[in-house]
């Protein structure tokens, strides 16, 4: 990358929480945050948003009469934010661009509004407009009272990392200095559990850590669904309010073989890592948190990129879905908020049940990879 990009904001909701420093001492012990729920006719894992958050997101719903009519996708990126934009102290002069995406878009309400078309043959006034995707960044536009461009996509799981994608092409073209980047996802509803269910990659574990990401030896799929939002603010530029500096950049799509495929050394990793380093020695790396969401081969394809692309020497290597599940479009940008705390806090964040790593320098530089149904991939350099 020829210019720097600085994050000088990043906000989440979460299973984690909603505060930095509650959530980075959520990381810093080894509980999980999976409970059981009755979704899909069945005792299911799943990861919630925790109390205080189910709290502000009702305050606001209430707080205009528009909002209760919304999806929780749209409402949880809309109180990131919120965060995101006081954080970087953006006002009213400020001309920004906002790309928040989401996998899955509105679940929730368009299977209320579909179940309710099944029963009275006819459908709300408003059905369309609240689940269209695009509904996600219009709404947050409208809350912030914005006036710059306006983006929402899916591109399956990679979705919020593709967002950065976007918001560093946009801010390299000139044509705005500044950019909100994000994604968001409510996917625990039954009929999104179901189709985890009939892929079989979700999880039936009754181990103490039931998402088994980063267990290369596990010999059942044990992906977890979890929800949250995370939303960080792009400039242009070393900002001496930085939270951290992306210096690289990757991407990188496979040629599909199935609806869900990846090859068996995840290309598709190996391109967008390599993409991302091409400035940087691959000794300077201290971390990758990796995508790893607990499946099979998703866990293991990655890690074959890792050691195609470093050979013997790899960095620490971790993820933060034995934890908080798999928050599909919004997984992206909450593993870079866990670089970030690792970097601001120089502590490495593991996998309790996974192979110790021994943290033996400072983490300055870390890499975060994620990727999508159909082997969509993006890795994003981080420097502090």
């Amino acid at each position: 990358m020829s210019q720097i990009i600085s994050i000088t904001a990043l906000a989440s909701i979460s299973p984690l929480g909603n505060d930095p420093q509650l959530i980075w001492n959520n990381y810093l012990n080894d509980k999980h945050f999976f409970v059981q729920k009755n979704i899909d006719k069945a005792p299911t894992f799943v990861a919630p948003l925790d109390a205080d958050s189910i709290a502000k997101i009702e305050e606001l719903k209430h707080s205009d009469p528009k909002y209760k009519f919304l999806d929780n996708s749209v409402l949880y990126a809309m109180e990131a934010s919120r965060a995101a934009i006081k954080q970087a102290a953006w006002g009213a002069a400020d001309v920004f661009g906002i790309n928040i995406g989401s996998s899955r878009g509105a679940t929730d309400l368009f299977e209320k509004h579909h179940q309710e078309y099944l029963e009275t043959g006819k459908a709300q006034t408003l059905a369309s407009p609240t689940t269209t995707l695009g509904n996600i960044s219009s709404w947050i536009a409208h809350d912030l009272q914005s006036s710059g461009p306006e983006i929402s996509h899916s591109i399956t799981c990679s979705t919020a990392l593709h967002a950065v994608l976007n918001g560093v092409v946009w801010l390299k073209s000139g044509m705005v200095d500044k950019f909100m980047v994000g994604g968001s996802e409510a996917p625990l509803t039954d009929f999104t559990i179901a189709q985890m269910r009939a892929l079989k990659i979700y999880s039936r574990s009754d181990e103490a850590y039931p998402n088994r990401a980063l267990d290369l030896e596990k010999m059942q799929n044990t992906m977890i669904l979890g929800e949250g939002a995370a939303v960080c603010c792009l400039e242009i530029g070393k900002k001496e309010n930085a939270l951290a500096f992306i210096e690289g950049i990757g991407y990188a799509t496979e040629i599909l073989e199935h609806n869900i495929s990846i090859s068996a050394e995840a290309v598709c990793f190996q391109k967008s890592m390599k993409m991302a380093l091409q400035n940087t020695k691959l000794s300077e790396v201290d971390v990758i948190v990796m995508h790893a969401p607990g499946t099979i081969k998703g866990d293991l394809t990655e890690y074959k990129a890792i050691q195609k692309v470093f050979g013997e020497s790899l960095p620490l290597l971790t993820t933060n879905k034995w934890k908080i599940g798999h928050t599909f479009g919004a997984s992206g940008l909450l593993s870079l908020e866990l670089a970030i705390l690792m970097m601001q806090h120089n502590t490495f964040i593991g996998v309790p049940f996974a192979k110790a790593q021994i943290q033996e320098k400072a983490i300055k530089k870390v890499l975060v990879n994620a990727v999508g149904f159909g082997g969509n991939a993006v890795s994003v350099l981080l420097s502090l």
